[in-house]
């Protein structure tokens, strides 16, 4: 494999392990190995870019802690570099009537996530507090099925909205989520045409590189949506053990499941990245 230029990792159940730990492995033991491969990543001179549905202000700051060279955040929907002082945003498919306005601003106008939640009770409900700060996706929690909500939505005429899961958490007294609904996962409502792919493609093309310099990580079904836009994905077995995940990674070519979950996961891919 050749080396890579950039990494393009996921956070939350990739590269940082239970609560956002990077010192616990899957299983809650305290281990060295992530860092040391992040060591190893930076002393070879490989930029480490963070991609995640978190709030732009959130990467920024996991990037200044773990000396990444760029942020992306909510899902794809901002670009930075710079220590946040460069940024480019993404608006996918939103419709041109409501542009220069922020998804959010127009998903509240509309009442659309509202409606969504009423008809799925005990299902679905904000992802709560972290949903209030987002401006391009609506943060959500639960077990519902997306495609059938994305069907939904565009019988509405909102078709131009998409409902992306980006992998499950863990179930805390805050939910009020039915039994059914958990363990639940965490999804972003949102454009299409927005996505970790299509932030990773433009930044590449910002620093002049073609895909095959670029290698991501990830656990989540839209991180699958990376995979076109490097030469290599990595998915943490953690990830890979999703129910139905099987079936959607037989379909992507060029993606590799590390042999260990999130942490020691994410460093086996790192290394064999370098």
């Amino acid at each position: 494999m050749t080396p890579a230029r950039v990494v393009y990792t996921d956070l939350d159940g990739t590269m940082v392990g239970p609560r956002g730990s990077f010192w616990h492995t899957a299983t809650r033991d305290l281990t060295a190995d992530p860092a040391a491969a992040l060591l190893d990543l930076h002393r070879a001179g490989v930029a480490l870019v963070l991609v995640s549905g978190r709030t732009f202000e959130q990467v920024v700051e996991a990037a200044r802690i773990f000396a990444a060279d760029g942020a992306i955040a909510e899902l794809g929907s901002v670009v930075g570099w710079d220590g946040g002082r460069g940024v480019h945003r993404l608006t996918g498919e939103l419709p041109a009537e409501h542009a220069g306005r922020a998804p959010m601003e127009v998903m509240a106008e509309l009442g659309v996530v509202e409606d969504l939640i009423a008809a799925h009770p005990g299902r679905l409900e904000w992802h709560a507090p972290w949903h209030a700060t987002h401006t391009t996706d609506a943060l959500l929690r639960g077990r519902v099925d997306p495609l059938a909500v994305d069907a939904a939505l565009a019988g509405r005429g909102l078709g131009w909205l998409t409902l992306n899961d980006n992998g499950s958490v863990p179930a805390t007294s805050r939910m009020t989520l039915a039994p059914e609904a958990l363990p639940p996962r965490v999804y972003h409502l949102m454009p299409r045409g927005i996505s970790k792919g299509a932030a990773i493609a433009w930044d590449l093309d910002r620093r002049g590189l073609p895909p095959e310099a670029a290698v991501a990580i990830g656990d989540s079904v839209s991180d699958l949506e990376m995979a076109p836009a490097v030469g290599r994905l990595w998915i943490t077995a953690n990830g890979a053990r999703v129910d139905g995940m099987a079936e959607l990674l037989a379909a992507v070519p060029n993606v590799t499941v590390t042999d260990e979950p999130m942490g020691e996961g994410w460093a086996q891919a790192v290394r064999a990245s370098l």
